[in-house]
């Protein structure tokens, strides 16, 4: 009869991934380098996981500090969204957590190498990043469809907010930035809150 895996052991595995991968990113990723640096073997990753791909969107659902957390946690910090006041101030927080708080940006060139290896391999990391656009874009589009708008409106209201604030995320960690983001940032909803009053 084959051993059960060990759960304490499989989280194990799955935080010291994390932690390599937030170190040394996707590109040259194998199971053999990884394993060997975790002090176990390819056999035992795949024994625990099945596939990388696998292991990857399973140490990267489990991190504390991925985005979709942030988000959900601005939502508990901020409250469901009762007027544009309160819209933008989620938006705000969302944005605080993100470019503010210790720790948090380092997570973020993993989430844009999923994102590039879901175009260059979309059977493989697909999945992954769409999930994680999605509900995104579930969470929004309910906050604001709270704020009185029809559900097509709110939908593209949370995709245009998603893409927009990924790319402002994405500038800085290339030139170091963050001022300049947080400024067109606040342009950004500078421009798009008045649209939000029409609706109360």
């Amino acid at each position: 009869m084959a051993r059960a895996a060990d759960p304490a052991k499989r989280e194990h595995l799955l935080r010291q991934v994390r932690a390599y991968v937030i170190s040394n990113g996707l590109a040259d990723l194998s199971l053999r380098p990884l394993a060997k640096a975790l002090g176990t073997s390819d056999r035992m990753l795949l024994y625990y996981f099945g596939s990388k791909e696998q292991l990857l969107a399973q140490a990267l659902e489990q991190d504390e500090e991925r985005p979709l957390l942030v988000l959900r946690r601005a939502l508990d910090i901020a409250g469901t969204p009762r007027d544009p006041a309160g819209m933008r101030n989620l938006l705000e927080e969302i944005w605080r957590q993100f470019t503010m708080t210790p720790g948090r940006r380092d997570i973020l060139p993993v989430t844009f190498e999923v994102m590039t290896a879901s175009l260059l391999n979309p059977d493989r990391y697909g999945p992954v990043m769409r999930s994680l656009l999605t509900e995104w874009r579930r969470l929004l589009a309910s906050a604001f469809t709270g704020l009185g708008m029809p559900d097509h409106t709110a939908e593209a209201e949370a995709t245009l907010l998603v893409d927009t604030l990924l790319g402002l995320l994405h500038a800085p960690l290339a030139d170091g930035d963050w001022g300049r983001a947080t400024a067109a940032f606040q342009t950004l909803l500078d421009r798009l809150e008045p649209a939000w009053h029409t609706t109360q």
